[in-house]
Order: structure tokens, then C-alpha cells, then sequence
């Protein structure tokens, strides 16, 4: 049912914890399956220095949020804007279908933290405008073939 890639990240998650004064941090949640993720940002520049993760949920959601964070991780803002839902997935070799939301719920976290680093520093980031983080069922950010 899950990839090695998921047991890996589920058991021995990378970037666990909070990072001190970040310059970004997002929350994101959905109430029907109860899991919370919460993103941590140090930005340098326009890169991602460091990231760090806070989940509660199921295994497929501390496994896509650890790899969230692996994949965005030294990148800029820009890539890391354009990172989706399925490219999480993908990175995990495949997540149940009942289980996609929680790649979606990584990749709004990110989004989340960003737009929080873009108030905090007065920055335009290109793309946020139009994110809805509201919306329980991630319709808006959801990737699939």
C-alpha cells in the first residue's frame, strides 16, 4: 500500500522541528481527516536556507511534508513556488489515492509560509495572489494525471 519512500520519510522524517525568528511560517489543516502542518522558513536572499516541519496526522502526511522540505530545501522562492502536489507524490514513489490531500496539504503549507515571509518583508511573490488556503478540500491545489 506505501512506497519504501513513505515508510522512509514516515519512520525517519528530515527537518522535524522549529526554526528560531523564521522568516516565514505557514499552517494548514483539514478538519475531515485532522491533519496539521505547520512550515518554517529561513530565507537568505531569495533562497530557502533552511526549513523545517511540524505535522500531526497520519503517516502519508508526515511522510509528505518531511519530503516537502527535502525538496525545497536550498532552493529559491521560485522553484520552491512551483513545486505541486505531484511532485511530492511522485518524490515518495505514489500515494494512495486517499491519501493525495496530504502532498496537497505540503505544498499549501510551503505556499502559506511564503505568503507570511511576503507580508513580514513587504515582498511580491508572483502566484500567491490567487491561493485560497481556506478551503478544506484543496481543490485549488490539487495535481493529479
Amino acid at each position: 500500500m506505501y512506497s519504501e519512500k513513505v515508510m522512509d520519510h514516515f519512520t525517519h522524517p528530515r527537518n522535524v522541528g522549529e526554526i528560531e525568528n523564521p522568516d516565514g511560517v505557514g499552517e494548514v489543516g483539514n478538519a475531515k481527516c485532522g491533519d496539521i502542518m505547520r512550515m518554517y522558513l529561513k530565507i537568505e536572499g531569495d533562497v530557502i536556507e533552511d526549513v523545517k516541519f511540524k505535522t500531526f496526522g497520519c503517516g502519508s502526511a508526515i511522510a509528505s511534508s518531511s519530503m516537502a522540505t527535502e525538496l525545497i530545501k536550498g532552493k529559491t522562492i521560485e522553484e520552491a513556488m512551483a513545486l505541486t502536489n505531484k511532485a511530492v507524490a511522485e518524490a515518495l514513489d505514489g500515494l494512495p489515492p486517499v491519501k493525495m490531500h496530504c502532498s496537497v496539504l505540503a505544498e499549501q503549507a510551503i505556499k502559506s509560509a511564503l505568503l507570511d515571509y511576503s507580508k513580514k518583508h513587504n515582498v511580491v511573490i508572483p502566484g500567491l495572489e490567487d491561493l485560497n488556503f481556506d478551503d478544506e478540500d484543496h481543490h485549488d491545489l490539487i495535481e493529479n494525471d
